[in-house]
């Protein structure tokens, strides 16, 4: 039977994976999104062996370290994604990205893309620890178990690859300051991992979303200005001074719409915290509490005035929170 080759297109970020140093040795001192993603790409070795005859697509959506990665391009590059999906030669798409903010983003394309799960089309965003310059960088390697992960039959929904293990959008969590796996799926687990090549998947697919976007993508491409959400912390001590201050109305700065507490434990909050939350609350700002904790998820309690995160963590609460606002 003659293979129908399709396309794989890869939408660079810049990020650590595009990062170069003076030194080859220097695996800290480099400086993020210095290499395009089709250069990226040419340097890998056996992707053609990956690819069987298909073929690879790049494209530069950004070129920027993801510590500052933004709304405008969160946008841009949900609607390069989203185009290149409907597209019939298509058969999935792979995004490179920093590890700092990877999991923010992954969640936000989750969110607003639901034609990764309609379309049964995979969505992989894939990453570096080591500079392209190192002398042993890890990027060739995700690169290449990205690009297999979005040949594989059947996948779909977007996820993460990072170090030869796949996660979900929702559980995705950078959890290490250096080593090359420094992501995890906590209590949740990984969707799988990529072994030669070859996905061993650990749990099935998703059918449906668990968090969907209240806003479409076009009308969040329409808009100039996303709600103000801002995260706060619980810690011994802590007071309502940091809370108060935001509250208030200053020249140029757009007023607070909404506030992600990461509580400790369960959610849980300093009495002196709980109070100034209640005037936030009076305010008309929109409170959801998450925990500061790696694993686990908050667990709603009846009675309780403020909105639990539904298991997403704080910053992955707040994308949901801003998408909601709107």
């Amino acid at each position: 039977m003659e293979k129908n080759f399709k396309n794989i297109v890869v939408l660079g970020t810049g990020g650590t994976i595009a990062g170069t140093a003076a030194r080859a040795g220097d695996n800290i001192g480099y400086s993020a999104a210095q290499v395009g993603v089709a250069d990226l790409l040419a340097g890998v070795p056996g992707m053609a062996d990956v690819l069987q005859g298909d073929t690879l697509v790049a494209e530069q959506v950004a070129q920027v370290d993801s510590k500052d990665m933004s709304f405008a391009i969160w946008t841009a590059l949900a609607l390069r994604v989203q185009q290149h999906l409907a597209q019939d030669d298509v058969c999935g798409v792979v995004v490179t990205h920093g590890t700092d903010t990877l999991e923010e983003t992954a969640f936000f394309l989750h969110t607003t893309l639901p034609a990764a799960l309609q379309l049964r089309k995979p969505v992989v965003l894939t990453c570096a620890m080591r500079p392209a310059s190192a002398l042993s960088p890890d990027g060739p390697q995700n690169l290449l178990d990205a690009v297999a992960l979005a040949r594989t039959p059947g996948a779909c929904g977007v996820m993460a690859v990072c170090a030869g293990v796949v996660h979900g959008a929702l559980a995705v969590q950078k959890v290490h300051v250096y080593r090359t796996d420094a992501f995890s799926s906590g209590d949740a687990g990984p969707l799988g991992f990529m072994e030669e090549g070859s996905f061993r998947p650990a749990k099935a697919w998703p059918l449906a979303l668990d968090h969907q976007a209240a806003v479409s993508l076009e009308k969040i491409a329409g808009t100039t200005s996303w709600p103000r959400v801002e995260i706060v912390m619980n810690y011994a001590g802590g007071s309502a001074a940091v809370v108060d201050a935001m509250l208030q109305l200053l020249p140029g700065v757009a007023p607070l719409q909404g506030l992600v507490v990461a509580g400790t434990g369960n959610g849980s909050l300093h009495v002196e915290l709980i109070a100034a939350l209640q005037r936030a609350g009076q305010a008309g700002v929109k409170v959801v509490r998450a925990s500061r904790c790696g694993e686990g998820r908050v667990l709603p309690v009846a009675g309780k005035e403020f909105a639990d995160s539904e298991g997403l963590s704080p910053v992955k609460a707040r994308v949901a929170l801003m998408l909601k606002l709107m």
